[in-house]
């Protein structure tokens, strides 16, 4: 795992949960079992005592060896090479599934390694960082690390939430956003981040938060450049709990944001992705260039994040203040090279092991104004962030 995250126990085969005191050690939000799973004499129930000392937040590491392997540990120990011991549990991935699922778990990833497990100069590098996480080769690995959450509420009562509007040369939409944005939360807080503007932006966002005093509004100016240093100037600033992106553009409805809401407190997932690409969009809401750039980016990080995206760049975004400030305490491990915030936010969002799923929602055409995005320039900052990321989360 690429993720260290500042406290963690780690549990091996000869050192079981029985060796630690609950009360020191797991005040960590990662418990590492490694190879624990095979020595067990019941899985269910060491993952139901797992369970107790669970919180919300809390991520199980399971790391577990193939047993497409059997064959050949029998061989070792047969041959001396492998110390004698009692028979292992032998699990598949889907034991692993079944077995988190049964105990109130539930996968949020896993990956594939190591395909040569003797140190062999050069060759064993080689192929365990760059040929083991292939599609077509993981199945022969012989490790593998599975990431689960627990299922559990993570508010006793309904959470509020900061929308953040990032606005550059919006003022058309500025009033509109307002009195389409529907109360999610009880104390709902709303944040325009206007972005050096040619127009009157800035002087239309002044007007409305005078005119709807009952808003809760904030307003700000961007001292940075691009919709992600926008994004990140608005998550500093928000309040509330819950925090989400809506594009001021409106092409993706401000009706829609109850739908993440309820996503995200259900506790079905940590990070909700809007995606644009399941229900028909209207004829000029995107061009085909960026419709074959969408889909390569989402084939893309379905491979690197272990978790399937139909549409990585939509602007709507969704995640718990926690999470967020634990994501941007660890934001220089990818890089600070993403215009927009959507690569940012999903690669940290994974590296913290949050559960993402996408929510469909039917994009519209622009009404007002153009677009802000440098179809070809900021494309090929996204390809370099992406390659620079798989060398931090696939091939390590």
């Amino acid at each position: 795992m690429a993720y260290r995250p500042a406290a963690e126990a780690r549990f091996t085969p000869s050192e079981t949960l029985d060796t630690f005191e609950a009360a020191e050690h797991f005040a960590a939000d990662r418990l590492v079992l490694n190879g624990t799973l095979h020595v067990e004499q019941d899985i269910q129930a060491r993952l139901d005592e797992l369970y107790q000392l669970c919180t919300p937040s809390t991520r199980v590491i399971v790391i577990y060896y193939s047993s497409l392997w059997k064959p050949l540990f029998r061989v070792a120990r047969a041959i001396g090479l492998q110390t004698k011991g009692p028979e292992d549990n032998w699990i598949a991935h889907s034991d692993v599934a079944n077995l988190l699922a049964l105990t109130g778990f539930e996968l949020v990833t896993r990956q594939s390694r190591v395909l040569v497990p003797i140190w062999i100069p050069f060759l064993s590098n080689f192929v365990n960082r760059w040929l083991a996480p292939l599609p077509g080769l993981n199945w022969l690995s012989l490790v593998n690390v599975a990431v689960a959450r627990v299922r559990k509420p993570a508010w006793t009562t309904p959470p509020s939430v900061s929308v953040v509007i990032p606005a550059r040369n919006e003022a058309g939409n500025i009033q509109a956003a307002v009195d389409r944005l529907p109360a999610m939360g009880p104390d709902d807080e709303l944040i325009f981040v206007e972005g050096h503007s040619t127009d009157d932006t800035w002087a239309q966002m002044q007007a409305v938060a005078a005119r709807c005093p009952d808003r809760n509004i904030t307003l700000l100016r961007q001292t940075g450049k691009g919709k992600g240093d926008a994004v990140r100037a608005g998550f500093a600033a928000a309040t509330r709990d819950i925090l989400m992106i809506l594009d001021a553009d409106l092409t993706v409805p401000p009706e829609e944001l109850p739908k993440f809401y309820r996503a995200r407190v259900s506790g079905i997932c940590e990070f909700v992705n809007g995606t644009r690409l399941v229900y028909p969009m209207e004829a000029r809401a995107m061009n085909f260039a960026n419709m074959v750039g969408n889909k390569f980016f989402a084939i893309a990080f379905s491979f690197l994040l272990g978790q399937s995206f139909k549409d990585t760049l939509c602007g709507t975004k969704v995640i718990d203040r926690a999470s967020y400030e634990q994501l941007a305490r660890g934001r220089s491990y990818f890089g600070d090279f993403d215009p927009f915030g959507d690569f940012d936010l999903l690669f940290g969002a994974q590296r913290l092991g949050l559960r993402i799923m996408e929510l469909p929602i039917r994009y519209r055409e622009r009404t007002y104004g153009a677009t802000n995005i440098q179809r070809w320039r900021h494309g090929v900052l996204l390809l370099r962030m992406t390659v620079f990321a798989a060398r931090r989360v696939k091939f390590i």
